[in-house]
């Protein structure tokens, strides 16, 4: 029985501040014995943290966290215990990538328009590389700069989904998505549903379009839901069936809500994501 279990968190491979092999050395100072990197979109970063997680005796599942659109917002699914070499993933989260520079420099251009310049080229730096740039790497390059005094106000007033600044993107289908990570020997999992602005009646056809997709689980307790949150989606995983996961949605120290392995343990009732994964050190 693990302890402290943490799936869901990422490294500089995508919109996190540390490497993969550092994530590893929080994780397991902070006591995890099983955890998940899951880059936007990347899976390059997993054999560094395979590598390091094998050396610090703590129990490694590959991840990822494919950016989707569905009803016209960007809902985001995480993929478990996954074979990161996978030509099929792989090729999916390449088409998935490739519209972030475009849709990086129409966000510069409104910010710049609003008083902001250099945002495009300030995040770009921060990111690394085109395809990797991400609404974080703004929000942190505008932090940065003194435009805007946290990144959750950078999110709220300018790049969320009704943010002035924002720009819709067209990210992979909800079943393209699940479908790449099924083929892959994964777990699919909604990430962070109490993120997410829909209606009742678009929650429900999320949830069982997602579970007729071949979606087995949703998080459940996350650094990205409120505490008054996590009652309300342990009664939809009873509701739907879901497997329950949990993580930290981990970025930096110092941007996080939640540290690695910081969430609470899941209710006793559920039954936990990683009874469905293959749980060697993979």
């Amino acid at each position: 029985m693990y302890q402290c279990v943490d799936l869901h968190c990422h490294s500089r491979v995508s919109d996190g501040v540390l490497e993969p092999d550092e994530l590893a050395r929080r994780a397991a100072a902070n006591g995890v014995d099983l955890w998940s990197l899951t880059d936007h979109d990347e899976v390059s970063g997993v054999a560094r943290a395979r590598e390091v997680s094998r050396e610090l005796g703590m129990t490694f599942v590959a991840g990822v966290e494919i950016s989707v659109t569905w009803s016209n917002r960007t809902v985001h699914i995480v993929g478990l215990d996954i074979d990161e070499t996978h030509p099929v993933l792989l090729e999916g989260l390449a088409q998935t990538r490739s519209g972030r520079i475009e849709r990086g420099r129409q966000m510069g251009e409104k910010l710049h328009a609003m008083g902001m310049p250099g945002a495009f080229e300030g995040a770009l730096a921060l990111a690394g590389q085109d395809q990797l740039l991400s609404r974080t790497h703004f929000a942190r390059y505008l932090v940065q700069k003194g435009y805007v005094n946290s990144m959750q106000t950078v999110f709220d007033r300018y790049l969320g989904d009704d943010g002035v600044a924002h720009v819709p993107a067209r990210w992979a289908d909800l079943g393209q998505a699940v479908e790449w990570i099924v083929q892959a020997g994964g777990v699919a999992v909604l990430a962070h549903p109490g993120r997410y602005k829909y209606s009742d009646l678009q929650f429900d056809s999320l949830f069982r379009s997602f579970k007729g997709y071949g979606g087995l689980a949703i998080e459940v307790h996350t650094g990205s839901h409120q505490p008054h949150q996590y009652d309300q989606y342990a009664r939809i995983a009873r509701q739907y069936g879901f497997l329950a996961s949990c993580g930290s949605d981990f970025h930096g120290p110092q941007e996080s809500r939640c540290d690695l392995g910081a969430v609470p343990a899941l209710p006793s009732d559920l039954e936990p994501v990683w009874q469905a994964l293959s749980l060697s050190v993979r």
